[in-house]
């Protein structure tokens, strides 16, 4: 969750390692340092984000063209000055910075305070560094095979750089369960947790495979090898596609607003070349390779987290409804300590943004184990879930740097739509009809998104009328419950404020206790289904005086008339609504924490991509 940047070549490296740090400052943003190697190390740390540290810094020494930088999320020790990275040695020659965690540092500290290492932080981190003096020293070693021997004491998950004083023409750099990118430009090399850093200064990158310890230097050598010391010969050179522009806001406020107004474009990129409605087909290449598999499953298990276990839950209406697969979702972080039943004619989803969520691999791992077929669907190109899974599809949806999610779950919940229509069409689930009137309206769906954005103002307004709530309650049913889970959480991740969403009918289950005037209810109405239904939820949400905004479809009169509030969206089939439904409660959620003083894109206590347990 943490951010890694560390730059070797013959440029001055504090510019670069600081726009870096910027550009990864959405991992993590409770403290930030520098270290800058020339002849000995100018070793800069500040608690709070990374213009503290450029405001600290300011005129002091950072010349020198090589070094590391780091952005913290806080596991162990609370963020302060001592606490941040880089951390160093006792003997003051080695610098490192870490992302993941060391989960068995409590024996190593107390084996190394036996050999009389004095500690000054309370983080994991360094322990480690200090294991690495002490095996370099012990058995007088180069750095990258002290680096080896200590990985293979160390139990958990990291990603690291490691610098000495005495040896200054190399970086080291290691991977296991937290992600490690090698930028390769002229004469130089960038290490970072991401290619975010490195885009604008090189397209070929290394990513680094788990176990596996890069050693380079000044002279434009790379050398790979694993923890076991294995050389691997021909690392693989990836060419980026990401452009500069996408890492920019674009004129609005906060990338999040940026990403939700972006979300036509991407869902269409999620399409482009997939589906052709004219024609009748979708095209995806991993359920095409293993079309008579998946066709054939017992069942199929989707896997994520946060935002991610939401649209996964769409899937799995998706997929019984249209496709008559038998599903289950599951919350990676609890499959992976359960002793789940999973088969080799199973089909495992895994949803990640980043490709890089810990719980999510380890529920990949332990399904690969069992045998059965893993489904990445991921937006990071390069990232470790993509690389793992027998097969998957990226969303194309670029850059996400809004900690809270929101194209990256349109983007998902499109590449469930077209799998399950895919397999629907395949098992002949459907009628041809249905199916073709699907596909239409799939894609019209970004066209119709861009209507919902046109009302922005009209949610701005509604944010002002209930932006002082304490607690809100969202309700939904069928494909809209997920939403209004979605809808919650958004509205906790970025205002603060206390939000739970239940499926309509279960409210008189116990959350009709809490509404009164004072409780703002966000009630999702589009379902043709169940429309008398959740009209009648409304009527008993008004009856105890709550206060009502409901998202309808375009010319309802019924449940517009009793809510205090309501949005049109564009009408569309029924499987296809969570598309259009999210937005208005992403719009709301963002309002009210603008108007609440809250950093949008950083909200506390919250990191974009969470690496660690």
């Amino acid at each position: 969750m943490c951010g890694i940047v560390a730059y070797i070549g013959p440029k001055e490296a504090y510019p670069i390692i600081i726009k870096g740090l910027q550009r990864l400052e959405y991992r993590g943003y409770d403290s930030a340092g520098v270290a800058i190697l020339n002849g000995t190390f100018n070793l800069y740390k500040r608690k709070g984000k990374v213009s503290d540290l450029v405001d600290f810094i300011n005129a002091k020494k950072t010349n020198g063209t090589s070094g590391i930088g780091h952005t913290r999320w806080a596991t162990h020790g609370k963020p302060d000055d001592t606490n941040a990275h880089p951390h160093t040695s006792g003997d003051d020659n080695l610098v490192l910075v870490h992302n993941g965690i060391i989960e068995n540092y409590a024996v190593l500290k107390r084996a190394l305070e036996n050999e009389g290492h004095v500690f000054k932080s309370e983080t994991d981190t360094e322990v480690l560094v200090h294991l690495i003096q002490e095996i370099q020293t012990r058995e007088n070693l180069p750095l990258e095979d002290a680096v080896r021997i200590s990985l293979t004491k160390v139990i958990g998950a990291y990603a690291i750089v490691v610098m000495d004083k005495r040896d200054p023409e190399k970086l080291v750099g290691a991977r296991k369960q937290s992600p490690l990118v090698i930028g390769i430009g002229e004469d130089e090399f960038f290490m970072a947790s991401d290619a975010t850093p490195i885009v604008e200064h090189t397209k070929q990158v290394v990513y680094l495979n788990d176990g596996e310890i890069a050693v380079v230097n000044r002279n434009g050598e790379m050398e790979i090898k694993t923890i076991e010391s294995n050389k691997i010969q021909r690392p693989y050179v990836h060419q980026l596609e990401l452009q500069i522009e996408q890492l920019e806001k674009g004129g609005y406020d906060y990338f999040m607003m940026k990403e939700i107004h972006e979300q036509p474009k991407t869902i269409g990129d999620a399409m482009r070349g997939r589906i052709n409605a004219d024609e009748g087909w979708i095209r995806l290449g991993g359920v095409d390779e293993y079309s008579a598999k998946m066709s054939k499953a017992s069942r199929f298990i989707i896997a994520g987290c946060g935002t991610s276990w939401h649209a996964g839950l769409i899937g799995e209406y998706l997929l019984e409804d249209l496709a008559r697969m038998p599903v289950e979702v599951e919350y990676a972080s609890e499959l992976r300590y359960r002793n789940p039943i999973i088969n080799e004619d199973d089909v495992v989803v895994a949803l990640s943004q980043s490709g890089e969520t810990a719980d999510t691999l380890a529920a990949i791992e332990l399904a690969q184990k069992r045998n059965a077929l893993v489904y990445g669907i991921v937006n990071v190109v390069g990232s470790s879930i993509a690389r793992i899974t027998d097969a998957g599809s990226y969303i194309h949806a670029g850059p996400e740097i809004g900690v809270a999610s929101t194209k990256a779950f349109t983007g998902q919940v499109t590449l469930l739509t077209m799998m399950a229509l895919s397999l629907a069409h395949k098992r002949g689930t459907i009628s041809e009809s249905y199916y073709h009137r699907l596909l239409v309206e799939l894609e019209n769906i970004p066209g119709k998104l861009a209507k919902v954005l046109e009302k922005a103002k009209q949610i701005e307004y509604i944010a002002r009328e209930i932006k002082d709530a304490n607690n809100a309650l969202y309700l939904g049913r069928g494909y809209n419950f997920p939403v209004a889970l979605e809808g919650a959480l958004k509205l906790k991740e970025i205002s603060y404020i206390h939000a739970e969403g239940y499926p309509a009918a279960e409210m008189k289950h116990g959350p009709i206790a809490l509404i009164d005037e004072n409780m703002p209810v966000i009630v999702i109405c589009t379902n043709k289904s169940a429309y008398d239904k959740i009209a009648s939820n409304v009527q008993e949400v008004k009856a105890r005086k709550g206060m009502v905004i409901a998202i309808v479809a375009e010319g309802d009169e019924e449940i517009s008339k009793m809510a205090d509030y309501s949005i049109e969206i564009p009408d569309t089939e029924e499987p296809l609504t969570p598309l259009l439904s999210v937005v208005p409660l992403q719009l709301l959620s963002y309002y009210i924490a603008v108007m609440r003083g809250c950093n949008v894109d950083q909200p506390r206590n919250l990191a974009k991509s969470v690496t660690v347990e």
